[in-house]
């Protein structure tokens, strides 16, 4: 049973590779699946039966649970896709960055379970991550600017470039944006617990964060991060009437979300989605002064020099005229990270900010977020499933489940 591993670039998209796998032409080299059933693992068919959910009040993938498919973890809608699938006693499968946002636990029970099928079920393997390289593969290929090339052995890892604009060694630009901050205390939970009816999530959770600090929040598929980030840019109504104090307040003290979320840059993968319009780079860039998807009014010289600043660190000053969506993955998720800290916020926050990327691009991310914690006064907040390599936290708060909801464990 022949299986390959295809190695891609964040800068060439996958959507016409993995439509070609499942509707044809098939790839030179790939003519043994034409006439057979396959299927896709991927994250965007996990949104896809998630709309169905949302629009239709269908359940395919959660048919037999009460827990919707939104609700579940990362590790628990892959599980969920991942059966659904092998239902349909696919002939080959197809693995888009199959271990994005998975846990060292779950990515152990899908090798396994990968493995446990690959006598009877063709596997194609789409990575970005060369780590993630399944060990039964022989077969190579990579996809590079719309080009499948079938290749001899695993390619090296590609390095992001040396000199710059990439070292990122120019001082972080000053926004008159800056909020002014006196207390010695950003957020605080104090013995904060969380359940859902009689799911226990988190359990008396003790954090600290002050302004400058640099953490990393890890911890298992449904330890409570996502739950844990929601109480802190007030989203989770659990906060009140609990020690959770927000930027100098207590949580229902008089303040309103926008309060909380003005002090807040944020980043996420999905956020990406969300900026479906035809926008700039350099009104993307300034839409994060004023908070908003998208630019809608003019912007001002002041405004255009501050995302000059912030594009000439990013050595993306060719690129400001140019529609965001058409930048590579890579170069959006700089951007997006930009876009958070040009109002150079009280604090950051990095939600998985190197999911989907390739080992240059995501080390680039890395890069970027170093300097930030280095050298600006926002705080900082980086989750990852991933360790990775290079990126230099002050602290690390772990969540530990246990029956009662998850412990926080904090290491210097």
């Amino acid at each position: 049973m022949p299986h390959w591993a295809i190695f891609t670039e964040t800068s060439t998209p996958v959507r016409e590779l993995l439509y070609s796998f499942l509707h044809g032409p098939y790839p030179k080299g790939f003519e043994i699946l034409e006439h057979k059933k396959g299927v896709l693992f991927s994250t965007v068919e996990i949104a896809r039966f998630i709309e169905e959910e949302l629009r239709h009040d269908q359940k395919i993938l959660t048919k037999n649970k009460a827990q919707s498919l939104q609700s579940m973890s990362s590790g628990e809608r892959k599980k969920a896709l991942f059966s659904h699938l092998l239902s349909q006693n696919p002939e080959y499968m197809i693995l888009d960055n199959a271990f994005d946002n998975l846990d060292a636990l779950s990515r152990k029970y899908f090798v396994e379970t990968i493995e446990a099928i690959r006598n009877s079920v063709i596997i194609i393997q789409v990575l970005s991550r060369s780590s993630d390289l399944l060990p039964f593969i022989e077969h190579y290929a990579s996809w590079h600017e719309y080009h499948l090339q079938l290749l001899e052995t695993v390619p090296g890892v590609k390095k992001p470039p040396l000199d710059n604009p990439h070292n990122f060694d120019q001082p972080l630009p000053s926004s008159n944006k800056k909020s002014v901050y006196n207390h010695p205390t950003l957020i605080e939970l104090c013995k904060v617990s969380v359940s859902y009816e009689d799911k226990p999530i988190l359990d008396e959770i003790n954090w600290r964060i002050a302004p400058g600090d640099f953490w990393e929040l890890k911890g298992p598929n449904g330890s409570g991060k996502t739950t844990l980030l929601s109480l802190i840019t007030g989203d989770n109504p659990k906060g009140y009437g609990q020690d959770l104090f927000l930027f100098g307040q207590k949580k229902g003290s008089g303040e309103s979300v926008w309060d909380i979320k003005k002090q807040i840059g944020y980043v996420t993968p999905a956020l990406t989605d969300r900026f479906r319009g035809y926008h700039t780079v350099e009104n993307m860039l300034i839409s994060g002064l004023v908070d908003s998807i998208g630019l809608y009014i003019q912007p001002t010289d002041a405004q255009k020099k501050l995302a000059a600043a912030w594009l000439s660190i990013l050595g993306l000053e060719d690129k400001k005229d140019r529609y965001f969506h058409d930048l590579g993955k890579g170069q959006q998720r700089l951007v997006m990270c930009a876009r958070a800290m040009i109002k150079q916020p009280l604090l950051l926050i990095l939600d998985e900010p190197t999911s989907d990327l390739d080992d240059a691009s995501a080390e680039l991310v890395v890069r970027l977020v170093n300097k930030l914690g280095k050298e600006s006064s926002t705080a900082i907040v980086f989750v990852s499933h991933r360790k990775e390599p290079g990126l230099c936290p002050q602290y690390l708060l772990e969540l530990l489940p246990t029956e009662k909801g998850s412990k926080g464990n904090v290491l210097k």
